[in-house]
């Protein structure tokens, strides 16, 4: 007979949490800029061509990340790992949000994608750290639903920030 597992503390639950909601936050900043980039280049006064690389510097970094995460994570720790990415990317994202040029934002996003890129490892691996054997079969499944659908709310998210702050080139409220 089996010997009944141990509860997991609230903490590491709450802890955990917060790391799904970093990881969308990073999936997130690919759709809702798609759905800006119009305001987004006409902001900063951007040709066709260049405002294409603010999705792909993003996309290019992040993809570099994600394989790099396995070994960061072991030579840091996955919650430092995930820290330093979580913060990482807000700081990022604030100077993205800052940036003044075509050029600033481009090396913004690649910064944003590549620090981001850390987070969507982080969680699968916490997961497997803070949950049982036995809860694993929900777990993963769970977050790979969360990360699917992350995608599906961004250009919704996107079109609702581009659309609802003034000064953002197409506000309807001004």
């Amino acid at each position: 007979m089996n010997a009944p597992e141990e509860p997991i503390p609230v903490r590491r639950i709450l802890a955990f949490a917060a790391m799904i909601f970093g990881m969308v936050m990073a999936i997130l900043g690919i759709q809702i800029v798609a759905a800006s980039l119009p305001e987004i280049q006409a902001g900063l006064g951007a040709s066709a061509d260049e405002i294409s690389w603010v999705q792909t510097s993003y996309l290019i970094a992040e993809v570099i990340m994600i394989p790099l995460s396995g070994f960061l994570g072991r030579v840091m720790s996955t919650r430092l790992l995930f820290t330093v990415s979580a913060l990482g990317f807000a700081a990022a994202s604030f100077l993205c949000a800052t940036a003044q040029t075509i050029d600033q934002m481009i090396v913004c996003r690649a910064a944003q994608g590549f620090i981001g890129g850390g987070t969507i490892p982080s969680v699968f691996a916490a997961a497997y750290t803070i949950f049982p054997a036995s809860k694993r079969s929900v777990t993963s499944p769970l977050i790979g639903l969360i990360a699917t659908l992350a995608p599906t709310v961004g250009p919704t998210a996107g079109g609702y920030l581009s659309d609802g702050f003034p000064g953002t080139g197409c506000s309807s409220s001004t």
